[in-house]
């Protein structure tokens, strides 16, 4: 029981560190944090709208299309690392199925781009 014990003392030594080191943060934070932002920190910031207004107020669709493309593009980046790491290893099968991944991509791309949706006025 007491060899168990000695092998779990690791563990339990990083989760005391990690209990103090996360209460210690918390407690900075609170004491040192600023109570009166400047009018620049509370500002519209990326989106365009206040920070402090109605969460139910109507605004543009085109923020939500931009963000729906960056997700569509970023995880044909996450396919991709995984695919040109092992790509001396993969079968030709494995190596046509992601050219026609990327075809349907671009095609995709193309779309979006032809309509307008990555034009901002």
């Amino acid at each position: 029981m007491d060899e168990m014990l000695r092998e779990y003392l690791p563990i339990i030594i990083f989760l005391g560190l990690a209990i103090v080191l996360g209460a210690i943060l918390i407690l900075a934070a609170v004491v040192l944090a600023v109570r009166n932002p400047d009018p620049e920190k509370v500002s519209a910031y990326e989106c365009g709208f206040n920070a402090f207004d109605d969460a139910r107020m109507k605004f543009d669709v085109r923020f939500y299309l931009v963000s729906i493309l960056f997700i569509i593009f970023d995880l044909e980046i996450a396919f991709l690392f995984p695919w040109a790491v092992a790509f001396g290893d993969i079968s030709m099968a494995a190596f046509w199925s992601m050219m026609l991944f990327l075809a349907v991509l671009t095609v995709g791309f193309a779309y979006e781009w032809k309509k307008g949706a990555l034009e901002w006025e």
